[in-house]
């Protein structure tokens, strides 16, 4: 289990930095992701959502990722899919404000 727990996070550290080098300013940052965030898609549409990186601690959104992680994978060039309907994600992310 800590194996997987080590390569999942090692995924998502690379898929961080990959959704941080898209679009950057001169300054080297994110033109339209503040530092500490990262982009999800979410629902049928991929609806773009930028979100905290603080809510990776939360268990409820781990249990998304692993779901994320299942289906879809995290060896890709885009920002992680959440395979999650946007209405019930916006009623979790609700929870951690």
């Amino acid at each position: 289990m800590a194996l997987k727990k080590a390569s999942q996070t090692a995924a998502l550290k690379q898929i961080l930095k990959k959704c941080s080098s898209f679009g950057k300013n001169e300054n080297g940052l994110p033109s339209d992701v503040p530092k500490g965030h990262f982009v999800v898609y979410v629902g049928e549409n991929r609806s773009r959502y930028i979100v905290p990186i603080s809510w990776l601690t939360h268990p409820e959104f781990q249990t998304l990722l692993q779901r994320a992680e299942e289906e879809f994978g995290f060896n890709h060039d885009m920002g992680i899919t959440i395979p999650c309907d946007e209405d019930d994600f916006c009623s979790l992310i609700l929870m951690f404000r």
